[in-house]
């Protein structure tokens, strides 16, 4: 059940980003009075209007793997015996595919996420947050073994085992790097949007809260709809 193997796809999708949340509004005139105060509300405006921001997409392939075998338990002669019956074996394989995906919500986003100190400008972006947006077991592939004496595998057991596999993908999460992906694209998305408003790029930071606990940036919800 543990034994799962990774593929991993980041879909940045950038220029969709840009697209989404620049309004073309024209800079700031050059020279040094060219950031007044007068930029943070357009800057605060135009970032809240990218609304949930998805940076990166992960695809991960599990194989989720369950094996049970009827044994014959019992004492003879003052001697225990545990003996596998033959024929009594039953194994599946199933492989499935979820889709990981990690945004920001900028709904909150106000003057207060802005630090800036002359010429230099910081944006504390709120917490990625990652959700599992779907899951998809691969029919075909599906490898079932079972012994003469066994049933088959129930529709009730094969989606308990899907869930297992949702549980442990989820799991996997502060394992991989998704969520310091999703940071590095939304600064990719908005340091062009800060030069617009007249800053020089060396000048812009985005900045995030340290000391994260990944485990509470994962969205289950697709857990409780299934």
């Amino acid at each position: 059940m543990r034994r799962y193997s990774l593929t991993l796809t980041v879909f940045a999708l950038l220029a969709f980003c840009l697209l989404a949340c620049d309004r073309r509004q024209p800079s700031a005139a050059g020279g040094e009075g060219a950031a007044t105060i007068d930029t943070l509300p357009r800057l605060v405006t135009q970032v809240r209007e990218c609304s949930r921001l998805y940076t990166t997409e992960y695809r991960i392939r599990k194989v989720v793997t369950h094996d049970d075998v009827v044994r014959l338990k019992g004492n003879f002669l003052r001697q225990d015996f545990d003996i596998a019956l033959p024929l009594g074996e039953r194994k599946i394989a199933i492989p499935m595919t979820a889709t990981l995906k990690a945004y920001i919500d900028f709904a909150g986003f106000s003057e207060k996420n802005i630090e800036r100190h002359g010429r230099k400008i910081t944006l504390l972006l709120p917490d990625p947050k990652v959700v599992l947006t779907s899951t998809k077991i691969d029919q075909e592939g599906i490898k079932e073994y079972v012994g003469l004496v066994r049933p088959h595998f129930t529709d009730s057991e094969m989606a308990a085992y899907e869930r297992q596999g949702r549980q442990a993908i989820i799991a996997s999460v502060p394992d991989l790097d998704i969520v310091e992906t999703a940071r590095r694209n939304a600064a990719r998305v908005l340091v062009p949007m800060v030069v617009q408003l007249g800053y020089d790029e060396e000048d812009v930071i985005v900045a995030f809260r340290k000391d994260l606990d990944v485990t509470r940036l994962i969205d289950t919800n697709i857990e409780k709809k299934q």
